[in-house]
């Protein structure tokens, strides 16, 4: 069921998602600090792709914290804000609310994403 989620993921919204999270790697990337987060971004775009049956954890400590205010100032606002608007609009018929509930996941993620693990 979750191959036929991933590819119905794919129409409604997660292949703009995946796009959008791997340019903000490459521009993350550009800079020495920003590695760290970029690598981060890269690993979300590919979450993008398949997200049905994977779950997040969230953890971290200073450092993370730091770098996810980083992130939250330049980038991870704008991720979240999108994400919830595609949740939203996918939550508005019935057949589209798994799809929203997935987008809803990745604005979570956008605001803090150093620290969090995929399973």
């Amino acid at each position: 069921m979750s191959i036929l989620g991933d590819i119905l993921w794919l129409i409604f919204g997660g292949l703009v998602s995946a796009i959008s999270w791997f340019l903000l790697g490459c521009l993350w990337c550009i800079s020495i600090i920003g590695i760290p987060i970029g690598v981060q971004c890269f690993k979300f775009a590919g979450l993008s792709l398949a997200p049905f049956g994977k779950e997040i954890h969230y953890g971290g400590g200073a450092g993370t914290f730091i770098l996810n205010l980083l992130w939250m100032i330049f980038g991870g606002l704008e991720m979240a804000i999108g994400h919830a608007l595609f949740g939203l609009a996918c939550c508005i018929t019935i057949i589209g609310i798994p799809f929203g509930l997935q987008h809803f996941k990745f604005a979570k993620l956008a605001l803090m994403p150093l620290g969090s693990m995929i399973e």
